[in-house]
C-alpha cells in the first residue's frame, strides 16, 4: 500500500485526544444537563406568554444545542474512521484507506475551526482589523524588513480570502517601506491578527552590505479592531489639525493636480493618521477618521487594561527591544515566537504567509491564561 498506515493511526490517536480536550473545555455533561433543563422550561404553562422574556433562554438552547450537535459528529466521525481503518486493514483494502484518510483529515480541519472559534471570544475578536507597521531604527535594512512584513500579511489574508485596502504607504528613499497601513475585512480578523502587535526581529546577511555581515533589523506591527460606527467616541473639532497635501505614488495625473491626500493630527494624544489611497478628499478623510477613532478607541481600552496589570500581569509592553517573534536566516533558519516558544524551521513558508499556526499557538496559550486566571 502507498498510503502510509502508521499516519492514518497516529492522526486517529491525535484526533481523539482533541476530541476529549474539547470535551473538557465544553464540558459536555453540564451542557447536557442545562439543555434538558432549559426543555422542561420551556414545557412549563405560560412560558410562551411572554416571547421577548423568553429570547434570551432560546438563544441559549440554540447555541448549546449546536455544540452539542457538533460534538456529537466529531464522536460519530471518529468512531467510523477507526470502523473503516479496521475494515481496510483486514481486506487490504486501499481505497477504503484512502477514505479513511480523506475523512479524518476533514475532520481535523472541523476540530480545528472549533477550537480556534472557542478560542476568539473576547471583546472585538469578531470585528475587521486595522494593520499599521513601522520600520525600526536601520534606515535601508529597517524598511526592507517592514517591506517584507507588509507582503507576509497581505499573503496570509490572500490565503484566508479576506480583503485588504491600502490605506496609507510612505515608501522608503533606497527600498522598502518606512510605515504602511491597511484593513482587514473577514471573519474574526481582528481576533487572529491581534496576535501580530509587537515588535518583529529580522537576523541575516544584508543585501545592502558590500561586505556580507549579518545585520538584526526591527519594525514595530500594531494592530487595532475596527470601531464600529455605533460606538461612541467623542473627537472634537477643534482638537483636530487637518492637512491636506499631493499624494505620492500611482495615480496619474490627478495626483499631480490635487491636493487629495489627507493628514488628521489629534492634538490632545498627538496622534497623527493619514491616508492618500483614494482619489476624492472626501474619502481619505472618512477612512483617517475611521482610523483614528480606532486608534482612541484602542488607546483607552490599553489605558484600561494597564490600571488591571498588577492584578493579571499578562499585557506586554510592546517597545524596542522587547520582540514577540525572532525571523532568524542566518547562521540558521528559524522562525520563533518568544511568547509561547513555537517555532518553524520552514522561514519562507512563514514570509509567504503560513502564520495559522503562529496565530493559534498564541490564542491557545491565551486561553491558558484567562483559564488558570479564572481559577485562581
Amino acid at each position: 500500500m502507498n498510503i502510509d498506515v502508521g499516519d492514518i493511526k497516529a492522526t486517529l490517536k491525535e484526533l481523539s485526544e482533541r476530541f476529549q480536550t474539547l470535551g473538557g473545555i465544553f464540558d459536555i455533561e453540564a451542557k447536557k444537563k442545562r439543555f434538558a433543563e432549559l426543555e422542561r422550561i420551556f414545557a412549563k404553562p405560560g412560558f410562551w406568554d411572554k416571547p421577548e422574556e423568553g429570547k434570551p433562554l432560546l438563544k441559549e438552547r440554540s447555541d448549546i444545542g449546536a455544540i452539542l450537535q457538533t460534538l456529537q459528529q466529531f464522536s460519530e466521525g471518529l468512531e467510523e474512521c477507526e470502523l473503516l481503518l479496521q475494515m481496510a486493514l483486514e481486506e487490504n483494502d486501499e481505497e477504503t484507506l484512502k477514505e479513511v484518510l480523506e475523512k479524518s483529515q476533514a475532520l481535523k480541519k472541523s476540530m480545528r475551526s472549533l477550537e480556534l472559534e472557542q478560542m476568539l471570544c473576547e471583546e472585538n475578536d469578531d470585528k475587521n482589523a486595522i494593520v499599521c507597521i513601522n520600520a525600526g531604527a536601520g534606515g535601508t535594512e529597517a524598511q526592507d524588513w517592514a517591506e517584507m512584513l507588509l507582503r507576509m500579511y497581505l499573503r496570509w489574508c490572500e490565503k484566508k480570502k479576506f480583503s485588504t485596502q491600502m490605506v496609507d504607504l510612505l515608501e522608503g528613499e533606497e527600498a522598502g517601506i518606512k510605515s504602511a497601513t491597511f484593513t482587514v475585512e473577514g471573519p474574526h480578523a481582528y481576533g487572529m491578527l491581534k496576535s501580530e502587535s509587537g515588535i518583529h526581529r529580522l537576523v541575516r546577511i544584508s543585501p545592502f552590505d558590500a561586505s556580507g555581515r549579518r545585520h538584526t533589523s526591527f519594525a514595530a506591527v500594531l494592530v487595532y479592531p475596527e470601531v464600529d460606527d455605533k460606538i461612541e467616541i467623542d473627537i472634537k473639532l477643534s482638537d483636530l489639525r487637518i492637512d491636506t497635501y499631493r499624494a505620492s505614488g500611482a495615480g496619474g495625473q490627478h495626483v499631480n493636480k490635487t491636493s487629495s491626500a489627507v493628514r488628521i493630527t489629534h492634538l490632545p494624544t498627538n496622534i497623527v493618521v493619514a491616508c492618500q489611497n483614494e482619489k476624492s478628499q472626501h474619502r481619505n478623510r472618512d477612512i483617517a477618521m475611521k482610523i483614528l477613532r480606532a486608534k482612541l478607541y484602542e488607546r483607552e481600552k490599553h489605558a484600561q487594561q494597564e490600571k488591571m496589570q498588577e492584578a493579571h500581569d499578562n499585557l506586554d509592553e510592546i517597545a524596542w527591544g522587547s520582540q514577540i517573534r525572532s525571523y532568524v536566516m542566518q547562521p540558521y533558519r528559524l522562525v520563533k515566537d518568544h511568547r509561547t516558544n513555537f517555532e518553524k524551521g520552514n522561514v519562507e513558508a512563514v514570509m509567504d504567509g503560513d502564520l495559522d499556526e503562529f496565530i493559534e499557538a498564541y490564542l491557545m496559550n491565551l486561553m491558558n491564561t484567562r483559564e488558570r486566571a479564572s481559577i485562581g
